[in-house]
């Protein structure tokens, strides 16, 4: 008989690992993963609820929106991951309340006790308060922001290719990316590259000269976390590749096809820009679940909605929730200054909670946390990026392997990491990009619906079953 399980225990609990501490871990990202993967196998019940049945690898969103990898590249199925461990069950919803005095968490119409709570829910994108903009300039944060991004550059290119006015030809050609962390110099050094090959090789009427990537941000160098020799290194690499940095510009509006800049910035500068395709990486805000935590426990929570947490990762008053990933500001830190939100402090976060939590168990707690600083990553071109490894900085082809390496041990899914080589090394063989698809619906960005879809009600049998019962027959009928 197979061992029983406790899948869906919102009555009184009644399998043998009923006695075994609850877990509730809300996201399925770098922490929430981590987390999961530290407690399998372990005397604890389990249960990772996420508003996808995937994994995202966000730091590779980029090459989705360029062509050059896949979605399926970038995305794990949690099941697959983690959902065959016995005592770890995966639930599709999203947790809209948090009852922290009954230690409850609601979610698909269900209240859901548990003993230990870690909320790894992430982060999204912010546009300082004009929600209006993100209709005309998609973040990416998701697959559906990736793919929106790709569609609107090739649908751009499709059609200049059969316009007859220069000055159409010219708008269609041009994009701007608007911030200059790493996440837009990755975009920009993409996208540039993206359209040179695709307008050389695929499109007889263009001209790849005549493509255009502008980088808007307002800093005064690009990489601004980085050392600023970095810095300007992967500037004068991106001016290269034909990307224009329009820095110490700040952005006033975006209107369609054109982002309008504000004129004391940049005196001498444009007032604005004309695109067909505007791209939005410049500002990052917590999960709402951090004001809702706030609401209900009364912590507090910084600028960009992250939970400030003890050292424990845990809330004031509240040492059964912890919070960790780009959800949590963790000042308790050498400098006192809040860890990055990256994949590396949520991977570490994520694997220090869930080992604190069954040291709990067994009466005892971990040691301190201590973040290990493995430095920051940008690709800015093919086969070209800049990295800063807690000081040493390495540059061009050599700053790109070190990076491939570190992408592909994070990636927590064994058939990713193949398959992304196998086409990274495709594309260095061919610089071909295999993921030029046109797909999905316009805006299919906005109002993106997530967690678990109902089906239709059981509809009633229009007519009574009938049950035959089977008689067996004698011997000699049967021959």
């Amino acid at each position: 008989m197979a061992p029983e399980r406790f899948f869906l225990e919102l009555g009184p609990p009644a399998s043998v690992q009923a006695s075994w501490p609850h877990v509730v871990i809300v996201g399925g990202g770098f922490a929430g993963l981590k987390a999961c993967h530290a407690l399998a196998g372990q005397p604890v019940r389990v249960t990772l609820i996420d508003k996808r049945n995937f994994n995202l690898f966000q730091p590779l969103l980029y090459q989705v929106a360029s062509g050059l990898v896949s979605e399926g590249d970038v995305a794990s199925p949690l099941r697959q991951m983690v959902g065959q461990a016995p005592n770890i069950q995966i639930l599709l919803g999203e947790v809209v309340d948090i009852d922290p005095e009954a230690q409850d968490v609601v979610f698909n119409d269900y209240r859901y006790s548990y003993d230990h709570l870690i909320l790894a829910s992430g982060s999204g994108s912010s546009y300082f308060g004009h929600e209006e903009w993100r209709e005309l300039a998609p973040p990416m944060k998701i697959l559906e922001h990736a793919d929106e991004i790709r569609r609107r550059i090739l649908m751009a290119l499709e059609e200049a290719e059969q316009s007859q006015d220069p000055i159409r030809r010219r708008f269609l050609q041009t994009a701007v990316v608007v911030g200059a962390g790493p996440a837009g110099c990755e975009l920009a050094g993409s996208l540039i590259e993206l359209m040179h090959r695709a307008v050389s090789r695929d499109f007889k009427q263009l001209q790849a000269d005549a493509c255009h990537v502008i980088l808007v941000d307002a800093v005064d160098r690009v990489l601004p976390t980085m050392d600023p020799k970095l810095s300007a290194t992967a500037a004068k690499y991106l001016s290269a590749s034909g990307v224009k940095l329009q820095l110490g510009s700040m952005v006033e509006a975006i209107e369609p096809g054109r982002v309008r800049l504000k004129p004391s910035t940049q005196p001498d500068g444009p007032r604005s820009l004309e695109a067909a395709t505007i791209c939005w990486t410049a500002g990052v805000r917590a999960s709402r679940l951090g004001r809702l935590l706030a609401e209900r426990t009364g912590c507090g929570v910084d600028r960009g909605g992250r939970v400030e947490v003890e050292p424990d990762f845990s809330i004031a008053g509240y040492p059964s929730i912890r919070v960790v990933g780009d959800l949590c500001a963790y000042h308790h830190t050498a400098n006192g200054q809040a860890l990055p939100g990256m994949a590396g402090p949520a991977v570490q976060m994520g694997g220090w909670v869930a080992r604190d939590i069954l040291a709990i168990g067994e009466g005892q707690r971990m040691a301190p946390f201590r973040w290990t600083d493995f430095g920051t990553m940008a690709v800015i071109g093919p086969f070209y990026a800049v990295a800063d490894l807690r000081g040493i900085h390495v540059s061009g082809l050599l700053g790109w392997i070190l990076w491939g390496l570190a992408h592909l041990a994070f990636i927590p899914d064994t058939e990713n990491r193949i398959s992304l080589l196998t086409k990274w090394l495709w594309q260095i063989a061919t610089r071909q990009r295999t993921a030029l698809l046109i797909t999905g619906r316009p805006d299919q960005h906005i109002g993106v619906d997530v967690g678990l879809e109902r089906a239709p009600a059981c509809p009633e049998p229009l007519e009574p079953l009938v049950v035959v019962e089977q008689v067996d027959q004698p011997a000699s009928l049967a021959a």
